[in-house]
């Protein structure tokens, strides 16, 4: 899927790729490469930094409930305008009338092509999704996200920057809505919000956000909406000290008067303004702190895990 599409196919079903945007599993571009035709459901079909591209010259579908969305980036071979629940019944239909109900039985090749890339892919990144480094791997905070949560019961959001760049590849996502896929720098800090429209919209729901120590600089006094509304959800922020990568666009500025640098005290800060919060410095930690801020959650409590991190700028980004 695109980024913000994440969570619309499970990603745990064979046949599934993951996601791209910025990033991406290699799964996406091995399969994009080799396709001789790509059929968009639902999407706009926009070329700019935040999406995968579509390589040139193949054909491309287009389904989308925008007409300004047709040949706007690329040249489309066959479009068509409808709601993508409404295309898709009707093109299932149309697939049963033609080579009947019980489809075509294939021999799971595809699969099997998936499952190896995927293997592939994940044996690669696997020394930073487990790794017992200190200051702490963000990686390795997204992998036992992974396994500390029900994600069968989970809506969960990235914040802009690294924090989407790392975990839109590899947290992967089963329930529809299970993830809310955004983010231009812009809008940093607006994943706790996401997190708590989330909560008041399924209270069934763990709604987590995880933001970097920048997103929670600009939007970190709105934990206490979370709190006096008694919105319990759960906020990782993952806490390096610095803005990510800005030391390279902005050499002079970082060098002279310390522009990528960060300080502060996130824990206290969320402590301050009622909520539960702990500070995880070690791998090992993480999971059990967790399932703790899970218990305050059940009791109505926001918690805060403010997990001290290295920084990371290495990045799932096949070509």
């Amino acid at each position: 899927t695109t980024m913000c599409g994440k969570s619309a196919f499970p990603e745990n079903h064979p046949l599934s790729l993951g996601a791209g945007g910025r990033t991406r599993p290699k799964m996406v571009i091995h399969f994009l490469k080799k396709a001789d035709l790509v059929f968009a459901i639902g999407s706009s079909c926009t070329r700019e930094s935040f999406t995968t591209p579509i390589p040139d010259g193949k054909v491309i579908m287009q389904s989308t409930i925008d007409e300004r969305d047709i040949n706007k980036d690329y040249s489309i071979e066959q479009a068509i305008i409808g709601d993508a629940k409404l295309v898709l019944r009707q093109l299932i239909d149309e697939v049963k009338e033609q080579i009947g109900p019980e489809g075509r039985k294939g021999n799971n090749a595809v699969a099997r092509e998936v499952r190896a890339v995927k293997d592939e892919w994940l044996k690669e990144w696997m020394p930073k999704l487990t790794s017992n480094e200190a200051p702490i791997n963000p990686y390795r905070v997204i992998w036992d996200l992974m396994q500390a949560l029900d994600r069968k019961e989970t809506i969960i959001t990235h914040d802009a920057g690294n924090p989407r760049d790392q975990m839109l590849p590899f947290y992967e996502s089963i329930i529809p809505g299970g993830y809310i896929g955004w983010g231009k720098s812009t809008t940093l800090g607006s994943g706790m919000a996401f997190a708590m429209g989330a909560k008041l919209a399924r209270p069934d729901k763990t709604a987590v956000n995880l933001m970097g120590d920048a997103a929670f600089g600009m939007v970190g006094m709105d934990f206490e909406t979370a709190v006096r509304e008694k919105i319990p959800i759960l906020t990782i922020t993952v806490n390096n000290s610095k803005l990510g990568g800005y030391q390279e666009h902005y050499p002079i500025a970082s060098e002279r008067y310390n522009l990528h640098l960060i300080s502060g005290d996130y824990t206290k800060v969320a402590e301050g303004l009622g909520g539960y919060s702990e500070r995880v410095e070690q791998p090992h930690d993480i999971i059990p702190a967790i399932q703790r801020a899970k218990k305050a959650l059940a009791s109505g409590q926001p918690a805060l895990i403010e997990v001290i991190t290295r920084e990371e700028l290495d990045f799932s980004t096949y070509q």
